[in-house]
């Protein structure tokens, strides 16, 4: 195991700049924060290159695959890579996958799809609920947030090792959807959706969930199945996003 003590150090300067989604790209590599979503990168198969941790005792339960470099770091440098004002001491660089810009030529399941969504909490409150509610996959389309970037990586808080994610345009999907047979639903604020109690119900589905200001975007709800609302008997104007996508994709479980 290698020890280092400077942020000066080529390594480490290296880690600092995968916050910058540029060089994610040029690496092919992104850095994954935080106990909980190294060991489920490690425990489901995503392709490490290194850890870095402050204390190593820390890693004696991690079964770390003999090709992964291991480095000792100081609390310091562990400050100076984290995307956190209180990093918890562990750090990974994991491969970014190239698959995930593929559309699946055997599509079928139940599927989230990411309009425009800009928030990474909220991105990463839809992938769990999307994991915790047994969906397929989830699509990040154009105008969300990269899938690499570092709070939506810790957000995510590894539910994106246990289903399928991908990057795409979603108009390609709701096509690739639809020549599957695979019913596409929209979400709006509009007298002319269906509310997603009266919505007509499938096996499988793809759910559009749109930006937190502006919602889905229009040229998408034009090549929808059918678009839903919830029916609010409050007064409030509108719900959370992830709110309202847990409330729909619990409800779509039969």
């Amino acid at each position: 195991m290698e020890i280092l003590t400077s942020n000066q150090n080529n390594r480490v300067k290296e880690w600092k700049k995968l916050q910058l989604k540029k060089e994610r790209k040029s690496t092919q590599s992104y850095l994954i924060e935080g106990w909980h979503s190294v060991v489920e990168a490690v425990n489901n198969g995503a392709i490490v290159s290194a850890i870095m941790v402050v204390n190593p005792d820390n890693l004696k339960e991690l079964p770390i695959p003999k090709d992964v470099e291991v480095y000792q770091i100081t609390e310091e440098i562990a400050k100076h890579i984290a995307t956190t004002k209180t990093p918890e001491g562990i750090f990974a660089v994991a491969k970014t996958d190239a698959t995930r810009l593929t559309i699946p030529a055997d599509l079928k399941g139940k599927w989230l799809l990411l309009d425009d969504i800009q928030d990474p909490g909220n991105i990463g409150t839809m992938v769990r609920t999307a994991d915790a509610a047994g969906i397929s996959g989830v699509v990040f389309g154009d105008g969300t947030a990269d899938l690499y970037n570092p709070k939506v990586v810790r957000s995510m808080q590894g539910s994106q090792f246990h289903i399928k994610i991908f990057q795409g345009n979603l108009k390609g999907w709701i096509k690739a959807f639809k020549d599957a047979s695979i019913p596409v639903y929209g979400t709006q604020l509009s007298k002319d959706a269906v509310s997603y109690f009266d919505a007509d119900k499938k096996d499988q589905f793809a759910l559009i969930m749109g930006n937190e200001g502006n919602g889905v975007n229009y040229d998408l709800l034009k090549e929808t199945d059918q678009n839903l609302y919830i029916p609010m008997p409050g007064n409030a104007e509108s719900l959370n996003v992830a709110v309202a996508c847990g409330v729909i994709l619990f409800g779509f479980m039969r």
